[in-house]
């Protein structure tokens, strides 16, 4: 459970867990910029005295225009890294075809024959708008490619537990890495205002262990 209802998820891919580390590097520079600044100004606020070399002084000036200039140095370069990898895709072992229609999700996997399936939420479900009647089985510790593209309007295929938000476009691919650490039920909605029935779009990926997806795979043949 997430502290307070208030934190990030629990992360579920190693993509998530650096995002979470970046998230909380820079919250620290925040705040302790933050807390620096509320001092400085409740100092001055409370000094009676005034000195004419802080009213005007180029050293000053030349510090607090420096300093920024690093400390978004600092949280720029590892921010461009976690870019970088987030794109990074080297021989996936298992392609799956996405797409967003008005209002569902259609699921199509590449690598094998006829395994293709609609994906509606389900009206009678524990979770309310987030289950649906086919779930999208994924394998743990396995590199998956990811494909949007959309019939009709722009949609949004997103998981938030791993890290994943891609736009679903009418008329092009879009692609992204995935490679789940651990096994459950994660659960994600349409993240694009795409009409009417917008908030029906949910998305549920069963992360299973290899041998289980292995036999999942067989049923279809």
């Amino acid at each position: 459970m997430d502290w307070l209802k208030i934190s990030l998820y629990d992360n579920a891919s190693p993509i998530m867990e650096q995002l979470i580390l970046f998230h909380d590097y820079s919250m620290l520079i925040i705040v302790s910029i933050l807390s620096i600044v509320t001092f400085f100004m409740i100092k001055m606020m409370i000094n009676k005295f005034i000195s004419s070399k802080i009213l005007e002084n180029q050293m000053i000036e030349l510090v607090w225009t420096l300093i920024p200039t690093i400390i978004l140095s600092f949280i720029a370069l590892p921010s461009l890294h976690l870019l970088y990898l987030m794109d990074e895709l080297n021989n996936p072992l298992l392609t799956i075809k996405i797409i967003g229609h008005q209002w569902y999700w259609s699921y199509e996997y590449n690598d094998f024959n006829n395994i293709e399936f609609d994906s509606y939420m389900s009206p009678t479900s524990t979770f309310r708008l987030l289950e649906v009647d086919n779930s999208t089985p994924m394998p743990t510790n396995c590199q998956t490619r990811l494909i949007t593209t959309s019939s009709d309007v722009l949609h949004s295929w997103t998981i938030p537990a791993m890290g994943i938000k891609m736009d679903a476009t009418p008329g092009r691919l879009n692609q992204i890495s995935l490679s789940p650490n651990r096994s459950g039920k994660f659960f994600g909605q349409c993240s694009e205002i795409c009409g009417a029935n917008h908030s029906f779009m949910p998305i549920v990926v069963d992360i299973i262990p290899i041998n289980f997806f292995i036999s999942w795979i067989k049923t279809f043949n």
